[in-house]
C-alpha cells in the first residue's frame, strides 16, 4: 500500500469508514471497518494524520489513537459539510473530513482530556436535574389548577403549595395522594440538584481562574464554571471579539456590495454557556434599573436610555464575555474600573 498522508474516518458505535489520500492527494485506501478492526489497524499504521468528525465519542477516539502516534484533528460538523460532494453516506462523510482536514484555513476542536469531561458531565447532570425540577414544578401547578388552586410564581412556591393541598380536605383523596408521590419526588430532586452544585462549587473553589472569572458582575461561581469547563484554550482566539464570536454573541453579518447590514446575534456554539451569560447580564440590567444606575457606568446607562432592555443584556454579555477572555489569557484579577455595576450583583 502506498504511504497514506491523511486519513479522514467516519464514525459511528460499531462501524468506522475510513479515506486515505497519499502525498499526491490520490486515495489509496477506502475501507469500513469494524470497532476492533478499526483499532488494530491504527495500531500497525505508520504515524499519520487523522480527521474526526466532532460529535459523540469522538475525543475518546482522539485519545486513543492519539496514543498510537498519530496526529487526531477534529472538526466540527458545519464545517466539514460543505465538502460532501453529493449524497449523504459513510464513504462520502469520510472522504469530506479528509479534504477538510487538508484546508490551510479550517478550525480544529481541541481535544478534551478525561478530567474535562468529567467535569462536563457533571454540568450536564446539573442541568437535566434543573430542567426536570421545571418540568414536575409545571405538571404540578397544572394539575393544581384544575382543582382550583394557584401559587405564586417561583419554585420556592411549590412545597408550600404541596402543604396547603396536603391539608385541603375539598380535594379528592386519590388527588391528594397523587400529589403526595409528585412531593416526594421533588425532594428528591432538590436534594440531587444541591449535592451537584456543591460538587460544582468545590471544583470552582479549586480553580483559581475560574474564582477570577467569578468576581466579573454578571458571571458568578455558575457562569465562571462554565467558562472554563466549555470553552478551549482562550489563547486559540486572536481577540476578545472572537471569543464572543465563538460563544455566539456577535450580530450576524448580512452585508453586501459595500453595506454593512448587522442582525440579531448568531447564536453559534453551547447554547448553556451563551444562555448563562445573558441570564447573569440580565440580572446586573436589572439591579441597574431598580437602583436608578448607581455605580453604573455610562455605557450602560446610555444604552438604556436607546434600547430595550433585553437588547441592552445580550451588549452587557457579548462585552463580559470578551473581559473574561482578557482575564483567561492575562492572569489579571479583575478590576471595577473595566465595567463599573452594582457590588450586590457580583
Amino acid at each position: 500500500m502506498e504511504q497514506i498522508t491523511r486519513i479522514g474516518m467516519d464514525t459511528s458505535k460499531n462501524v468506522f469508514q475510513l479515506h486515505g489520500v497519499d502525498a499526491a492527494e490520490k486515495p489509496v485506501l477506502r475501507k469500513k471497518l469494524t470497532r476492533r478492526e478499526m483499532i488494530r489497524f491504527f495500531e500497525k499504521l505508520p504515524p499519520t494524520d487523522v480527521a474526526i468528525e466532532a460529535c459523540g465519542s469522538a475525543h475518546h477516539w482522539a485519545r486513543l489513537l492519539g496514543s498510537f502516534g498519530h496526529e487526531v484533528k477534529l472538526i466540527a460538523p458545519q464545517l466539514a459539510k460543505p465538502y460532501v460532494k453529493r449524497g449523504k453516506n459513510d464513504a462520502a462523510d469520510a472522504e469530506a473530513l479528509c479534504e477538510a482536514m487538508s484546508r490551510p484555513t479550517m478550525r480544529f476542536v481541541p481535544v478534551k482530556s478525561t478530567d474535562q469531561q468529567a467535569a462536563l458531565m457533571l454540568v450536564g447532570m446539573r442541568t437535566r436535574l434543573i430542567k426536570k425540577r421545571t418540568q414536575l414544578a409545571n405538571a404540578i401547578r397544572g394539575f393544581a389548577a384544575e382543582f382550583g388552586i394557584a401559587a405564586a410564581r417561583g419554585m420556592c412556591r411549590i412545597e408550600p403549595l404541596l402543604e396547603r393541598i396536603a391539608t385541603d380536605e375539598t380535594i379528592p383523596e386519590l388527588a391528594r395522594e397523587l400529589f403526595a408521590f409528585h412531593g416526594q419526588e421533588y425532594a428528591q430532586l432538590l436534594r440531587e440538584i444541591n449535592l451537584v452544585e456543591a460538587k460544582v462549587m468545590e471544583w470552582h473553589r479549586a480553580d483559581e481562574c475560574s474564582q477570577r472569572l467569578a468576581k466579573i458582575p454578571g458571571i458568578g461561581p455558575i457562569g465562571a464554571s462554565l467558562l472554563m469547563m466549555k470553552a478551549p484554550d482562550p489563547r486559540m482566539f486572536k481577540s476578545g471579539r472572537d471569543f464572543a464570536a465563538w460563544i455566539g454573541l456577535t450580530p450576524r453579518d448580512h452585508s453586501t456590495a459595500g453595506k454593512v447590514r448587522l442582525g440579531g446575534i448568531t447564536r453559534a456554539g453551547d447554547e448553556l454557556l451563551r444562555s448563562t451569560l445573558v441570564v447573569g447580564a440580565t440580572a446586573v440590567v436589572q439591579h441597574v434599573r431598580r437602583t436608578g444606575g448607581r455605580n453604573a457606568s455610562t455605557w450602560l446607562l446610555g444604552l438604556l436610555e436607546r434600547k430595550k432592555p433585553k437588547l441592552v443584556a445580550v451588549a452587557l454579555a457579548n462585552k463580559v464575555a470578551r473581559i473574561a477572555w482578557k482575564l483567561m489569557v492575562s492572569g489579571e484579577q479583575y478590576r471595577r474600573a473595566d465595567l463599573p455595576a452594582a457590588a450586590a450583583v457580583a
